[in-house]
């Protein structure tokens, strides 16, 4: 039997563990790409995990570790010792192995450092430990290829060889003075095809976008994307190089903030997945729903006041749906574009005068256009003042609902939260209840 994602592999697994057969387990998984038998293992017990990650080799348990989910992998490492963890740590990335490091408990944290043998692993691990994590100093490996200006050719394949082992794959060499500045980069392409005797004075190219230890993940994130870089350096603030970010990194990084923004979009207030605890999902879901019932608690209330209104005229309450649901999806709309702006800033993104000048006319003809469907449908009944009443709300409930989601994002990400808050629940309820007491209001004073 052939390694498959399957229900019927997963089985064939867990008896072959039973039987400690490791034969099976050695031939079924060698080869297999390290996140598909992780995906497996999430599966299985920790203690079963731990028994095929032992049948494996150490490079290939490290690459498996490095692939499972942070919740899993933290409660899988509590059964492995200290001195374990450490073999698994010395085969990893710098980076990597300072995440896997980070996630575990302070004192076993000190114990594994204790236990990596290697003086460079553990002077890279130490270093990068200084970073906090959201930042490119948290981001960066120190595992790069570095050449000096005034080495030539031999030297730097010299190096290169000499690095093979660390630098899984090699974009580029970095080109540094006797002070470890950054001066530039050269190709590999360009190192092959120059004459032995070439200095790398005089082939590198000074055009290297870099980034400084201190800055935050996002804006590293932005850089790469803008200048379609798989790797950039990382300098220090007097400009030597540090480490390098690659774009695997990048793309955690780019997909932790989708889903950090789809989640508060849906009004779930924490980072949760689907198989954590009823418990979890509940203290992430609630806050928003009880926010959104208190909403439409309120919004009844605003009814209530209006219900003799309402009894002579029933005809309102037709199209009290109506409003809400124009309000909220227009200010779902305008907030959305604007947190798609705010997330792709420009030096050249107009004003907040402008845009409040452009919401405002997109919102006047939106509502003109919305007002003049609904009175139409409404005048065909013979009903020409609701008509009317239900036109003006809409023009009213559609500026106001833009108003409120254009200037929402801009508020938070002022005040440094994320906007992507205001295009969630926030904005539908605020807008449920401005969108009944105006069109309400309008109404007691034109009927």
């Amino acid at each position: 039997m052939s390694f498959e994602l399957s229900k019927e592999y997963l089985s064939a697994l867990e008896v072959a563990i039973e039987g400690q057969d490791s034969v099976f387990i050695r031939d079924t998984m060698e080869g297999v790409n390290s996140a598909d038998i992780s995906a497996l293992l999430d599966e299985v017990s920790s203690e079963k995990a731990k028994y095929v990650i032992d049948i494996l080799d150490n490079e290939v348990g490290a690459e498996i570790i490095e692939d499972l989910e942070e919740a899993t992998r933290t409660k899988f490492l509590e059964n492995f010792t200290p001195k374990e963890v450490a073999d698994y740590i010395t085969e990893m990335d710098s980076d990597d192995a300072v995440d896997i490091i980070n996630e575990l408990p302070a004192k076993t944290r000190e114990e594994v450092i204790s236990e990596i043998i290697d003086p460079d692993t553990a002077a890279h691990i130490h270093e990068l430990m200084r970073y906090v994590e959201d930042c490119a100093g948290g981001l960066m490996a120190k595992e790069m290829i570095v050449a000096n200006l005034n080495w030539d050719i031999v030297q730097t394949i010299e190096e290169i060889r000499r690095q093979r082992e660390n630098v899984d794959r090699i974009y580029a060499v970095y080109v540094v003075d006797d002070k470890h500045k950054l001066l530039g980069k050269v190709s590999v392409k360009d190192i092959l095809l120059a004459n032995d005797n070439t200095h790398i004075s005089e082939i590198y190219d000074e055009d290297v976008i870099s980034v400084e230890t201190y800055m935050d993940e996002e804006e590293v994130a932005d850089i790469m994307q803008k200048y379609d870089l798989d790797v950039v350096p990382v300098v220090n603030l007097q400009g030597k190089l540090v480490g390098r970010i690659t774009i695997d990194d990048i793309v955690d990084v780019i997909t932790d903030q989708a889903e950090e923004d789809r989640q508060l979009m849906s009004g779930i207030s924490s980072d949760v997945e689907e198989d954590d605890s009823i418990w979890v999902i509940l203290k992430a879901r609630l806050p928003w729903l009880v926010i959104g019932l208190v909403g439409g608690i309120v919004g009844a209330f605003v009814i209530r006041g209006f219900e003799d209104q309402i009894q002579t005229i029933t005809g309102l309450a037709l199209f009290i749906p109506l409003i809400m649901a124009t309000g909220g999806n227009v200010g779902v709309q305008s907030s959305t574009l604007v947190v798609q702006s705010l997330a792709n800033k420009s030096v050249f993104t107009d004003s907040l005068g402008k845009r409040l000048l452009k919401m405002v006319a997109i919102a006047m003809f939106t509502g003109l256009v919305l007002g003049s469907i609904s009175f139409f449908f409404v005048y065909l009944y013979g009903e020409v003042k609701l008509g009317l009443v239900v036109a003006i709300a809409l023009q009213a409930v559609v500026l106001l609902a833009s108003f409120t989601g254009t200037a929402t994002p801009l508020i938070l990400d002022r005040f440094g939260i994320n906007p992507a808050l205001a295009s969630g629940p926030f904005i539908t309820t605020a807008n449920d209840m401005l969108g009944i007491t105006v069109y309400l209001l309008i109404a007691n004073l034109l009927l």
